[in-house]
């Protein structure tokens, strides 16, 4: 049985890497002698699985295999392949492990979706670890839907939704970053969500001052 695979040129590193490997235990399967052989997998998969030894997750059948399978089939053998146990345990986990986030999760009363860079994902995270020691900690709530976050490898955010205190807080957050580091995330989140912290006029201590938002949609860029 030969199976037909196409893939687009946008196809990632990883997913051709769990196709080849699909591809091949399948045909290991199918095959008495639990060898994926030369006739039911395509040039293109052989090509990849090649690339898949020095990984250890394949091993090709050298010459002494492919005359004892040539013997066994009554026909040459020129190629044969099998998933390492290495090769199973990946395509084992590639198998069991949660699907990317494609949609973003649905913002409930008073809240909203929020995208969160990687780089604000990691302050906002040093922020609520540092609760107990701040003088004004992290809204209630905050803490628990960073933890519940997705993560969209397309977009590369980080999915959550806020309710307008949470905003706030991380607006927060990035502030004590702009102020202790770099100004970059903070100046974005401000942007994106319309929130900053600026000094009060009269004590100086900060205070959140809401902006007006840029035309573009939040998180781009």
């Amino acid at each position: 049985m030969s199976i037909e695979v196409e893939q687009g040129d946008g196809m990632r590193t990883s997913e051709k890497r769990i196709t080849t490997l699909e591809v091949l235990w399948e045909q290991e399967r199918a095959e008495r002698e639990a060898w994926a052989l030369d006739q039911a997998v395509p040039v293109a998969v052989q090509q990849r699985a090649e690339a898949l030894v020095r990984d250890g997750l394949v091993e090709l059948a050298d010459m002494q295999i492919r005359a004892e399978l040539s013997a066994r089939l009554s026909r040459p053998v020129r190629w044969a392949a099998r998933l390492t146990s290495h090769g199973r345990d990946v395509l084992t986990y590639a198998h069991a492990r949660p699907e990317d986030a494609t949609d973003g999760p649905e913002p409930g009363p008073r809240e909203r979706l929020v995208e969160l860079r990687p780089a604000q994902m990691a302050v906002a995270r040093v922020f609520v670890g540092l609760a107990s020691q701040l003088a004004t900690p992290p809204a209630e709530g905050l803490a628990e839907r960073l933890r519940t976050a997705s993560f969209s490898r397309g977009d590369n955010r980080w999915r959550l939704c806020l309710t307008d205190e949470q905003i706030t807080s991380v607006a927060y957050g990035l502030h004590l970053h702009r102020l202790a580091s770099t100004e970059a995330e903070a100046n974005r989140f401000a942007r994106d969500y319309g929130v900053t912290y600026r000094p009060a006029p009269d004590t100086r201590n900060p205070i959140p001052v809401v902006i007006r938002q840029s035309a573009g949609s939040a998180g781009s860029g």
